[in-house]
């Protein structure tokens, strides 16, 4: 079943379906997730709060990341296991950034396989891009619509295996057979509503794959879609599951900021990656300025050296246009801070001076279109003005890193509503490679749970909703029509949530900061309590909205005390007062899970998982070699 009609049994009007697996989220993680789960024989259903096809995986523009090696022959695994780890600052989950170095390739292959069209290189090998924090060109591509090609195919493949689809269905809670709140009982299933008629339906399924991407509408300026309001995070956390580091916060280094409508809209990487630089409003290529020490040897340190670099591509010492993400975006930041940004508070991308307009149209068609069209900007002609704009989120549900089940039995989350792969900072690239390899990853383990039960013996019958947690959620879902004498609209507090999270959760951090946004978030809860919604279910989105904050606002709370908590800057978490990283802070996790009362969040240190001694050689001052490995093999 596709779209949003009425269809399962019905009882007292509440809509009923039955499925072995229930992925909630309808991008690249949860496509890849949902074709392996049937591919394993289990019953699949996706629920999306959007229309299929319509996720933020196509923001994804630049590439997927895979040591394929078809321009850099030295390129492999391990290279991109080190790139990886080095980017996330080795906060990273070593057993997941291995398993996604190793197994990226043979994804990238997979969707080729499934009808893909990438761009090739002159002997028809798959094309590879470069991108910044990748040693070797190693980002398979489309143009700059590859995250858009992928949702294309998996979609492409998911309706062709039948897969049935739930869209505009909003998830609201996570069902458990021993009792939705509290971390004991096992998933049994999703509670959620249709978004067109408000009409509620329940899910039973024993395995639940969260798939709902990231936190971004909790920020002011944003490259995300107006989905992504932390659903999975909240989820899971209200399931008795618990988040990992949700201090890291991306901010890519180079959204749009004028005209006002669009700011914060993403401007892919690859611009950098196909020649673009970074100047200030004086001129001055200033990226030079801001090379850290520990890419002193791997980054080029004049323009002169740069630009034989671009010429030939054969001195791979690489542009500093191209260091990670969290880098150029600081450095970014303190430009416009020195009073050297553009007019309309950025700086500028120039690559029209670095390359052909025939070329720039071809690499680039989407940027190109975007700007024209939105901005009237041509920019084959002109430099385009960009600033950093809240991108991803690095923490996510803590997970196991083979199988991607979290604390809850049942319960999975994969892409960026998990944690621990990137560490503090993700590298450009990694996140399409992550949503394919983790997917599938989800996909198969959650099929093999929920086809466990029935098998006979103590413990194998399958988990059963709770009734009573039914007409909890529902009289969850239906209390902002009961606030009689509510005085609270649900866009003016997303509004001032926005504001916070952005003047005082942002780039540059402090403690009295950080200590003023907690004490705003709670009176934000507050006022939550007082939201009251006109109308009917039907057709209105302030009510969706009025559901959406409870979740924005449980995850901004996450953000902000974890962000408070850690005492050294790493990665997407600056402090201003801690300027530098902390090894005694690069050793631990913070790990966040609701508290008894289910009105906050407890915060707890926990170790680092211990890297094993033979992956610790790749950080040494040598080159990486190939080694062969219990786990992968080359």
């Amino acid at each position: 079943m596709t779209g949003n009609q009425m269809s399962g049994s019905e009882s007292g009007g509440l809509e009923r379906h039955t499925y072995d697996v229930v992925v909630i989220g309808a991008g690249g993680a949860g496509l890849r997730a949902a074709i392996a789960a049937h591919d394993a024989g289990a019953r699949t259903a996706i629920v999306c709060k959007s229309l299929l096809g319509k996720a933020h995986t196509v923001m994804a523009e630049g590439g997927i990341a895979a040591a394929m090696g078809n321009r850099w022959p030295e390129d492999n695994w391990e290279v991109h296991f080190r790139d990886t780890m080095r980017g996330g600052k080795m906060l990273n989950n070593w057993r997941m950034a291995q398993l996604h170095a190793q197994e990226a390739p043979e994804r990238v292959m997979e969707l080729e396989d499934w009808g893909a069209l990438f761009d090739r290189t002159d002997d028809g090998l798959i094309s590879q891009r470069d991108f910044g924090g990748h040693r070797y060109a190693r980002l398979a591509h489309v143009g700059d619509r590859t995250g858009l090609e992928m949702i294309r195919t998996l979609q492409q493949r998911a309706v062709a295996l039948g897969i049935d689809v739930f869209m505009e269905c909003t998830v609201t809670e996570l069902l458990k057979d021993g009792g939705s709140a509290g971390s004991t009982g096992r998933i049994s299933g999703a509670f959620g509503y249709w978004r067109e008629t408000g009409r509620f339906v329940v899910f039973e399924a024993p395995s639940v794959i969260l798939a709902t991407g990231g936190i971004g509408k909790s920020f002011k300026v944003t490259s995300n879609s107006w989905e992504y309001t932390g659903d999975g995070h909240a989820l899971a956390l209200r399931a008795g599951a618990s988040l990992i580091n949700m201090e890291f916060v991306q901010f890519h280094p180079t959204g749009m900021v004028w005209p006002p409508s669009v700011k914060g809209l993403l401007v892919t990487e690859s611009v950098r990656g196909d020649g673009g630089i970074l100047k200030n409003s004086e001129g001055k290529r200033f990226m030079f300025d801001y090379i850290p020490e520990y890419f002193k040897a791997e980054t080029a340190d004049s323009v002169e050296e740069a630009d034989r670099w671009y010429d030939d591509k054969k001195n791979n010492r690489r542009p500093p246009e191209l260091l990670p993400r969290d880098e150029v975006a600081r450095a970014i930041n303190s430009e416009i801070k020195a009073g050297r940004g553009s007019p309309h508070g950025g700086i500028y991308l120039d690559i029209a001076s670095r390359r052909s307009p025939e070329f720039i149209r071809k690499r680039l068609p989407s940027m190109y279109h975007q700007f024209k069209e939105l901005a009237d900007v041509d920019i084959t002609a002109e430099p385009m003005e960009i600033g950093p704009t809240c991108h991803y989120v690095m923490g996510g549900v803590e997970v196991d890193a083979d199988t991607e089940l979290s604390a809850v039995e049942g319960l999975y989350a994969v892409g960026e509503c998990s944690g621990g792969m990137h560490g503090s900072n993700r590298l450009g690239g990694n996140s399409l490679s992550d949503l394919l390899v983790f997917g599938r990853r989800a996909g198969e383990s959650a099929a093999v749970h929920s086809m466990s039960f029935g098998a006979g013996g103590p413990g194998t019958e399958r988990p059963t909703v709770v009734e009573e947690d039914v007409r909890t959620a529902q009289a969850t879902a239906l209390s902002p029509f009961e606030h009689e004498g509510g005085s609270e609209n649900p866009y003016t507090i997303q509004q001032d949530l926005q504001q916070t999270m952005n003047d005082l959760v942002g780039i540059i951090r402090t403690a009295p900061e950080l200590e003023r946004s907690l004490e705003e978030i709670e009176r934000l809860k507050e006022r939550a309590q007082h939201l009251v919604v006109e109308g009917h279910r039907q057709y209105n989105p302030g009510w969706h909205l009025a559901l959406d904050l409870r979740n924005m606002l449980v995850v901004s709370e996450c953000i902000a005390k974890a962000a408070l908590e850690r005492q050294e800057s790493r990665g997407g978490h600056t402090r201003d007062d801690f300027p530098g990283p902390s090894e005694e802070w690069g050793s631990k996790n913070l790990v966040l899970r609701l508290n008894h009362a289910g009105t906050g969040v407890d915060l707890a240190h926990q170790p680092l998982p211990v890297m094993p001694d033979d992956l610790k050689t790749f950080f040494d001052p040598a080159p990486v070699e190939p080694v062969e490995t219990k786990e992968g093999g080359k």
